[in-house]
C-alpha cells in the first residue's frame, strides 16, 4: 500500500484508539485485537495500537491501515522515544509509526530527521505527535508524512484544557502540506465531526470509545450525583 492509497482510505474517516493500560482487565493482545476488530466492524477506517505484542496481534486480526506506537519509559517523551523504538513498531506490523515529535529532546540524542530516516528504511511511514503548530511544521519540515495534534495539552509548551484543540487542527491544516489527524479528548461523535470540519484529514478516538471502565465511570457518577 502506498502512502497515497493509505491516506485516501483514512480520508473523513474515524481511526479508533485501541490502547489499554497494565491495570486494565482489558490489558493483552487478545483483548486488543478483538477490540480492534469491534472497531473495524463499527466502521472505523484505522486503528492506533500501543506495544509489540500488541500490534503484531491486531496486525493478524485486521486489514484496515495500522498506526503503532510504543509508550515507554518515565520521561517527558513516552511515545516510540527512540528510534531503535520506532523501527521495532515498523517490524512488528505497523503501516504508520507514530512517535514523540515535540521539541522536548529524544532520549537517545538523535533529530528528528534521522528517526524519521530510520523508520522509512523499513518501508513504514511516519505520524509525528505534536502539541504546537511550530513542533508540526518542523516534523514537516524534517520529513514526517502527517501530524497528529495528539500531544496538545500535555507538553508544557501547550496550554492544558478540557475540550478537542480544534484551533490547532486548523491551524495545521492550513499550513501543513501534509494529512492533519485531530486526536485528543475527543469525546463525542458531535466533536469528531467538529474536527472534519476544522480540515482534519482523520480523527482518532480512543478512551471515549474503548476504555468501559472509564465510560461506565461516567454513567455511575451521574447516577450518584441525582441519587435520592
Amino acid at each position: 500500500m502506498t502512502a497515497a492509497e493509505l491516506f485516501d482510505r483514512l480520508r473523513g474517516r474515524l481511526v479508533v484508539s485501541c490502547q489499554a493500560y497494565p491495570d486494565d482487565p482489558l490489558h493483552g493482545p487478545h483483548f486488543m485485537s478483538a477490540m480492534a476488530r469491534a472497531a473495524v466492524l463499527g466502521g472505523a477506517a484505522g486503528v492506533r495500537i500501543n506495544g509489540l505484542a500488541d500490534v503484531e496481534a491486531v496486525r493478524a486480526a485486521v486489514a484496515v491501515p495500522l498506526i503503532g506506537l510504543w509508550k515507554d519509559g518515565g520521561g517527558e517523551v513516552y511515545i516510540t522515544p527512540t528510534a531503535e523504538h520506532a523501527v521495532a513498531v515498523a517490524h512488528a506490523g505497523a503501516d504508520v509509526v507514530a512517535l514523540d515529535a515535540t521539541g522536548r529532546p529524544r532520549p537517545d540524542g538523535l533529530g528528528l530527521a534521522e528517526t524519521f530516516e530510520r523508520v522509512h528504511r523499513t518501508g513504514a511511514l511516519v505520524m509525528a505527535d505534536v502539541a504546537t503548530l511550530e513542533e508540526g511544521l518542523a516534523a514537516v519540515d524534517h520529513g514526517a508524512d502527517c501530524v497528529s495534534t495528539t500531544l496538545s495539552g500535555y507538553t508544557p509548551d501547550s496550554s492544558p484544557q478540557d475540550d478537542p484543540d480544534l484551533d490547532l487542527v486548523a491551524a495545521l491544516a492550513g499550513k501543513c502540506r501534509v494529512p492533519v489527524f485531530a486526536e485528543g479528548r475527543i469525546a463525542t461523535p458531535a466533536q469528531a465531526a467538529r474536527a472534519l470540519e476544522s480540515g482534519a484529514h482523520a480523527v482518532v478516538v480512543g478512551g471515549a470509545i474503548t476504555r468501559p471502565a472509564d465510560i461506565t465511570r461516567r454513567f455511575a457518577s451521574a447516577l450518584k450525583e441525582r441519587r435520592p
